[in-house]
């Protein structure tokens, strides 16, 4: 059986304090244990709530933009977490300041478990949460942002499931069912930053630390979400950067498909592209923009020619 256990008594922090010390105090742990805490604490300890202007440090904390609407940035970090505003909290803060996310989550996370080793003598697993929204789901869940001692992805790839099946790309993300659990015990105004997950399947642990959670972190090339639906519009047509854009596995399959469904002659030979402008100068110059814009996206290196009719 799990067990979810909030921690009362922590009290507010501020920087300098030894997390592992307030937690070993207030706590009882017990070899096996995974020790959730926010990434709010964390950073507060670390001394990172600022008065500076949000604006400023959602600057300094973003990678690159994903989407934009209204005053909501949803932006990649340099953690490579994509979340809105960087995770850039103002809640749970003195008045007027506002908290980033922890600069090493992974690096924090070892290091809470090795001082919670020191002082307890227990070996526990520790997962740094922070709150995100979802992609295509309306609310905002937990997820973890740094872990040690827990296998932050269990691959049941191979596996057959009951009927036989073979599993392909089932891989659950642990870390994130952790954290996600644990709030439903800490709740989000109850000032318990902690939660003790106990009785976990002893192979969701790691003897060592483990890779973290930066093993959640897709790769940015593999990521079909990567830019928002009017900013892969905008980039492809204003020719920047193409950071956010899927590496197809078939780099020309698109590119072919816009060339079969154009209204005036085209072919492709090779990397050039060949467009017959004919009588229809609108068509063949709108056809060789299309082109562009699934080019930069595919990423393909291209030449587009248009010539006034077939025989040019």
């Amino acid at each position: 059986m799990v067990e979810l256990i909030a921690v009362d008594g922590i009290g507010e922090i501020a920087p300098g304090h030894d997390l592992a010390a307030l937690l070993t105090e207030a706590a009882e742990l017990v070899d096996g244990d995974v020790v959730v805490v926010t990434s709010k604490i964390v950073a507060k300890a670390a001394g990172l709530a600022t008065r500076r202007s949000r604006d400023e440090v959602l600057a300094e904390e973003t990678d690159r933009v994903v989407a934009r609407r209204g005053g909501t940035s949803i932006v990649r970090t340099h953690h490579g977490l994509t979340m809105a505003a960087a995770g850039i909290d103002a809640s749970n803060v003195e008045e007027g300041y506002v908290i980033p996310l922890p600069r090493d989550p992974d690096g924090d996370a070892r290091r809470l478990r090795a001082r919670i080793a020191e002082l307890a003598g227990v070996t526990v697993g520790v997962v740094i949460a922070d709150t995100a929204g979802r992609s295509w789901r309306n609310g905002q869940t937990d997820m973890a942002i740094g872990c040690a001692g827990v296998v932050p992805v269990a691959s049941f790839a191979g596996k057959t499931d009951g009927h036989g099946n073979t599993l392909v790309v089932t891989a659950p993300a642990v870390a994130d069912e952790i954290a996600g659990a644990a709030e439903l015990a800490s709740g989000k105004l109850g000032g318990r930053p902690f939660v003790v997950v106990r009785g976990l399947d002893a192979s969701l642990l790691s003897a060592d630390d483990g890779p973290g959670a930066a093993a959640l972190v897709r790769d940015e090339g593999q990521d079909l979400f990567g830019l928002g639906s009017r900013e892969a519009v905008l980039s492809a047509a204003l020719r920047e950067s193409r950071r956010g854009f899927l590496d197809a596995a078939d780099e020309w399959e698109g590119l072919d498909e816009v060339l079969a469904a154009a209204s005036v002659p085209c072919r492709r030979d090779g990397s050039r592209v060949l467009i017959e402008r004919g009588d229809d100068d609108i068509e063949a110059g709108a056809t060789a923009e299309r082109v562009w814009a699934v080019a930069f996206a595919y990423g393909l290196d291209i030449e587009i020619l248009v010539s006034t009719d077939s025989g040019d």
